[in-house]
């Protein structure tokens, strides 16, 4: 889990960096509201206007310090890059890629955020879970609402220097909490209905926005807050974000609704398809690559909808290959494949690898087609 989590990380970081074309520009850095703080910083040039610019501090890539924090164990690997990604795309409805550059969240701390995802008690306060009742039955406890949160930064250049204009923050709220009634025993669970999960993520985003508003670097700029919910454990997809709020300056605004579903393809425990033409696409396009090299362990995809239109496919080729030449050959294929088989509209990343290592990926976004063969040089 701790390997995936670091690789779906690399992968998102890896993403925005391919993004740039190269191109590094050299200013000064000035976070929140004050112009005292002037350090050397870097931005990347996105190659089109559909990505954010980087913000890099002397030549380095920063990360944020609550990144991969938790509140309870979830084994769903597929949650974290689409929370960080669904998070993304909710910023972009409020700070232009052309008038912001991006910075993963530098505002709060992994000390904070731990407190925060914690049960409220009589030693933690802050705590904005339930305070145990004492109860392990399933049905009777106060189970954990609240297991993640998430922040992204977002500047805009004032005076020679960069200045924090704009923070998305992302909540997670559970569908289903995992629990023990003692360590190391077994794993239970409590189920959380929509309208649960839907008014405690309202109250913790109500006030984590009040209490980001009290810090000096924060101020009165736009807040985006985006709910999100957790898939469940023994699910083969990430979760979504089910409705977002912006905060112009003190309180939130109307919260609006979201359509957002992830459906894995081909489709499992005898789900109906979101949509037939593209369970029937993808379904052209394994049979086809399958009958050219049926050296494949396997061939999967996640397949992200706004409503019944399908937004971006993640795509996972799980390969026996071993040579280069085999690799790049059908790295070339899959390509091709793709630009014929799979929906035209929509975003692709395709992920070719074994079991112990990533070989290639093949991506797609606003109809361009990208590819690149790991230790090819």
């Amino acid at each position: 889990m701790k390997k995936f989590l670091k690789t779906t990380s690399l992968l998102l970081m890896c993403s925005l960096l391919l993004a740039a074309c190269g191109n590094l520009q050299d200013s000064s850095l000035s976070s929140g509201g004050s112009d005292s703080s002037k350090s050397s910083v870097q931005t990347t040039s996105a190659s089109d206007s559909s990505n954010y610019d980087v913000l890099l501090s002397g030549g380095k890539y920063k990360t944020s310090p609550i990144s991969g924090l938790n509140a309870a164990d979830n084994s769903n690997q597929f949650n974290s890059r689409s929370f960080e990604s669904g998070l993304m795309n909710l910023s972009k409805k409020q700070f232009s890629t052309n008038s912001y550059v991006f910075q993963e969240g530098q505002v709060l701390t992994a000390s904070t955020v731990t407190d925060w995802l914690a049960r409220k008690s009589s030693k933690n306060p802050s705590g904005l879970n339930p305070e145990s009742n004492g109860s392990t039955d399933p049905n009777k406890r106060a189970p954990m609402y609240f297991q993640q949160m998430l922040e992204e930064d977002y500047l805009q250049k004032q005076d020679g220097k960069y200045k924090l204009a704009g923070m998305s923050i992302g909540i997670a709220m559970n569908k289903i909490d995992y629990y023990q009634k003692k360590q190391y025993g077994a794993t239970y669970k409590t189920s959380i209905s929509e309208a649960e999960q839907k008014a405690q993520g309202e109250r913790v985003a109500k006030e984590v926005v009040q209490r980001l508003r009290k810090n000096s670097k924060v101020g009165n700029i736009p807040i985006v807050v985006g709910l999100y919910s957790v898939a469940p454990a023994d699910t083969l997809v990430g979760g979504t974000y089910f409705q977002y709020s912006i905060s112009k300056s003190d309180g939130l605004g109307n919260w609006s609704d979201l359509g957002y579903k992830n459906q894995m393809l081909p489709t499992v425990n005898g789900d109906t398809a979101i949509n037939s033409s593209d369970s029937d696409a993808f379904a052209n396009f394994k049979t086809h690559i399958q009958n050219y090299f049926p050296n494949l362990s396997g061939v999967t995809a996640q397949a992200h909808y706004d409503g019944n239109n399908l937004k971006a496919m993640d795509v996972t080729i799980n390969t026996q290959f071993d040579g280069l030449a085999q690799v790049t050959s059908f790295t070339q294929f899959v390509q091709t494949s793709a630009q014929k088989y799979l929906p035209s509209g929509a975003n692709l990343d395709i992920n070719i690898q074994t079991v112990d290592s990533q070989q290639a990926v093949v991506t797609r976004n606003n109809g361009k087609f990208y590819s690149h063969v790991y230790n090819a040089d």
